[in-house]
């Protein structure tokens, strides 16, 4: 049973689902949730994330087993893909529920999150629509966090597109290591499409584009500290890619280019918080 529980947490993608859900509740406190408030901001954004991380591991378990992917546990035999199904629609089905805790408007956009991102999963990932996935569902994320507030104040139209670029650079980002495999296994999304440099150009762009808009979209002038992030969002790419050549020749994954998405998302969210200027 430890070792299926073991499975389970490893097939859920834990870093990015730790870090998306670390971001959503810095923003939810941010804003000024209460507790109670930010308990369920953050359980229902946690179950958004074990949903779409056990989809995705049980659906690509047999693409992952035929290039080798020895760290996915469905594809390695540590846990079974039909209880990674099951745990992906428990979680899925919770998604929501824990998101009427705050109220329907709020709620709704955390379904549309999480709807999108299951049809990253299938159909879009091999598609040139790829990307739309990961920008709908991370610019919904905020716009849930902000609704689930009493009163329900409207989202900053720059807060929504700020995530939606972040969340469009860690796509590309995320696919990096993994172009070739997906190459052996018919998948071709927008990354594969415009191959390692194109990815690395625009993850780079989207990233700095989402860094801007959080320093330049609120009222008043730009910090000192919110300039510091955009350089911030501008060196860290070229220093993950090089992080990632290390890897390589080491024999490891690459994958510090989306640590380094999620690195900067982290920053910016605490900067943006610390500042006051959320809404």
């Amino acid at each position: 049973m430890s070792s299926r529980v073991l499975g389970l947490v490893r097939a859920s993608h834990p870093e990015p689902a730790a870090a998306v859900t670390t971001v959503a509740g810095l923003l939810a406190w941010g804003v000024g949730h209460r507790p109670t408030g930010i308990v369920s901001v953050v359980l229902a954004v946690l179950a958004s994330q074990l949903a779409v991380g056990w989809t995705n591991d049980a659906l690509d378990a047999e693409r992952d087993a035929t290039v080798g992917r020895t760290d996915k546990p469905v594809a390695s035999g540590a846990v079974g893909r039909r209880v990674t199904a099951w745990a992906a629609a428990v979680a899925a089905v919770a998604c929501p529920l824990l998101a009427l805790t705050t109220n329907p408007v709020a709620a709704f956009w955390l379904t549309l999150a999480l709807v999108s991102a299951l049809l990253y999963d299938w159909p879009l990932k091999a598609t040139a629509f790829s990307v739309l996935p990961y920008a709908v569902s991370f610019g919904a994320l905020p716009a849930f966090v902000v609704l689930a507030l009493p009163g329900q104040s409207s989202p900053p139209v720059w807060l929504v597109t700020a995530a939606a670029c972040l969340g469009a650079g860690a796509h590309f980002a995320n696919v990096l290591p993994d172009l070739a495999d997906d190459a052996l296994t018919g998948v071709r999304g927008l990354p594969h499409r415009l191959g390692a440099a194109g990815s690395r150009v625009a993850a780079a762009g989207l990233l700095l584009a989402a860094t801007a808009t959080l320093v330049l979209g609120p009222p008043g002038p730009p910090s000192a500290i919110g300039w510091a992030a955009v350089g911030t969002a501008a060196v860290v790419p070229p220093l993950s890619w090089y992080a990632g050549r290390s890897a390589i020749r080491t024999g490891r994954r690459p994958v510090a280019a989306f640590r380094a998405v999620m690195l900067v998302a982290l920053i910016d969210v605490v900067l943006l918080v610390a500042s006051g200027r959320v809404v």
